[in-house]
């Protein structure tokens, strides 16, 4: 550990005997005062501007081993992961989850860029600056939000805010005229790889939308929006209000079927069947016709050659049942 070396007593006021003898440490001890992470979600995260770091001490540079295994252990490791989080989604979410818990003691700083920046170098977001930011204080794994986030990350960039390591998805990122801007950030040793959620993209969510216009057109008439605002011409607002009254008949008029499918069932309700088995087997019931013929038949013989072929056919009916 080094030590005072000093020959001008005066310029400290201690003698040059105790100067030989005092660590350099205990003579300037600078404590990390690096903000902490969150400890509940139950605010927004703040602004940089609001808790940007002002620790006066030393940030060495950690490699990724030392920040698994803990180290340092007197301050959170800064992890930084930045985008533009238009239509904010389950996929953004996600990713701030694990480099959130990329290390065991993680500060998650968040850059989102601006307005101006987005729309030179990606294209026109459906969010404004001001609603992206809001939709990033409001993420449970965020600690801090960075607004006005430049498009490059820069050495004085990363210096300002002590950021340790980058968070990103691992595929290069083509933009404003690189082939990759965080090349140089993965040549510094300082980039950690997220895994992209599959499936969910903002590019898709606004796809849907544009796939399904007229039926969003068509509801958000429904609800009070004008055509001037959702930018529809007029032969159009004619065609989907006409549509929309259609489909109130179409409804109205089902409405009407099933309340009178239901009315005429309780003034009328179902008859039980005349000829159904309980009836016939039911022995308070008069005897069945058959019995009282084959009686006649019988008893009562047009001829002696009907009484013998009666008796015949009885007779073969019996042998069949056999």
């Amino acid at each position: 550990m080094p030590v005072l070396s000093i020959d001008a007593e005066s310029e400290i006021g201690i003698p040059k005997s105790l100067c030989d003898e005092l660590p350099l440490k205990a003579m300037e001890e600078l404590e990390h005062t690096c903000p902490q992470p969150r400890l509940t979600i139950a605010s927004p995260a703040p602004f940089a501007v609001e808790t940007s770091c002002q620790c006066k001490a030393p940030h060495e540079k950690l490699t990724i081993v030392q920040a698994h295994v803990g180290t340092p252990v007197d301050r959170p490791v800064r992890v930084y992961a930045d985008g533009i989080f238009d239509l904010f989604h389950s996929g953004h979410a996600r990713a701030l989850m694990q480099a959130k818990n990329l290390f065991p003691n993680s500060y998650l700083l968040v850059g989102v860029c601006s307005d101006e920046l987005t729309h030179k170098y990606k294209g026109f977001t459906v969010m404004n600056e001001s609603e992206r930011y809001e939709a990033l204080r409001h993420c449970r794994y965020v600690d801090e939000v960075i607004t006005d986030a430049p498009w490059t990350l820069t050495p004085e960039f990363l210096e300002k805010h002590k950021i340790d390591f980058v968070a990103h998805d691992d595929i290069p990122y083509s933009s404003a005229g690189s082939d990759d801007v965080y090349k140089h950030i993965k040549e510094a040793g300082m980039f950690v790889p997220t895994q992209r959620t599959e499936g969910i993209s903002t590019s898709d969510i606004i796809t849907r939308i544009v796939r399904d216009y007229d039926v969003y057109a068509r509801r958000n008439l429904q609800r009070g929006y004008t055509a001037k605002e959702l930018n529809v011409s007029y032969i159009n607002e004619k065609k989907y209000r006409f549509q929309n009254q259609v489909d109130k008949m179409k409804e109205k008029k089902q409405m009407f079927q099933e309340r009178s499918g239901r009315m005429l069932q309780a003034l009328s309700p179902l008859q039980s069947p005349t000829g159904s088995p309980t009836r016939e087997r039911s022995p308070s019931r008069s005897p069945s016709p058959t019995l009282p013929w084959v009686i006649n038949k019988l008893s009562t013989p047009s001829s002696p050659k009907g009484a013998s072929a009666s008796i015949s056919s009885m007779s073969e009916g019996d042998e069949d049942e056999k």
